[in-house]
């Protein structure tokens, strides 16, 4: 067996457990990202100033400082106002936020991609704006920006790496662990080049899955 294979299959487990670290950051990041984004969204659409000012305020912030800057600020800036993570916490916290302010966007597009009409006739029911929104609008926006939101989790799952940073054990940080023994950068890096094409390429056939779905 070549020495490069025998490298691999020898660090196959720590491999395949950093993939399970990232998979988990990715999906919880995932998840608040986009509960953050739906509010944002909405909110950057309010006809309340005191709800729409801090919206476009967080999306523009976090849409103009680098991802790496903000998981810093979360790890290392937090502690100092009395809020401390540990290092998975703090990734999660940092790619939320992060995620949540381009998926605020999507939404929001999404949002007045659906005709006027529609909101009108919600509210000539008798609906509220909330029971408008959650029962007539977001359920037609989420159709149009399904795609979109696909692309924002598939960035999300590669951006991922940049966790290792503040020192949290994902998928990179095992493969740096394992170079620093080995010394064998290239089939290491490859392997975890094709892991990431895996999860990202099951992300992508997942939402043209849900996508076909929801056809109309």
């Amino acid at each position: 067996m070549p020495e490069w294979l025998k490298v691999i299959v020898d660090n196959l487990p720590l491999l395949l457990k950093g993939a399970l670290r990232t998979l988990q950051l990715t999906s919880l990041s995932v998840s608040m990202g986009l509960a953050i984004g739906i509010f944002v969204g909405m909110g950057r659409l309010s006809k309340y100033r005191i709800i729409r000012y801090p919206s476009s305020v967080y999306v523009e912030f976090i849409r103009g400082t680098p991802l790496m800057v903000q998981l810093f600020l979360v790890y290392f800036g937090l502690p100092e106002l009395g809020l401390e993570f540990d290092r998975f916490t703090a990734a999660v916290v940092a790619l939320g936020i992060n995620s949540g302010a381009y998926v605020a966007e999507i939404v929001r597009a999404g949002i007045q991609s659906v005709p006027k009409g529609q909101y009108e006739a919600a509210r000539s029911l008798g609906m509220s704006h909330f029971q408008a929104m959650v029962h007539v609008i977001l359920p037609q926006a989420f159709r149009h920006i399904l795609p979109a939101l696909g692309n924002e989790f598939i960035a999300l799952a590669k951006d991922s790496s940049l966790a290792m940073v503040i020192g949290t054990v994902e998928l990179m940080r095992s493969a740096q662990y394992i170079v620093s023994r080995t010394f064998m950068s290239f089939p290491i890096y490859g392997g975890v080049a094709l892991i990431y094409f895996a999860i990202t390429f099951s992300v992508s056939r997942l939402v043209k899955f849900v996508e076909g779905r929801l056809k109309i």
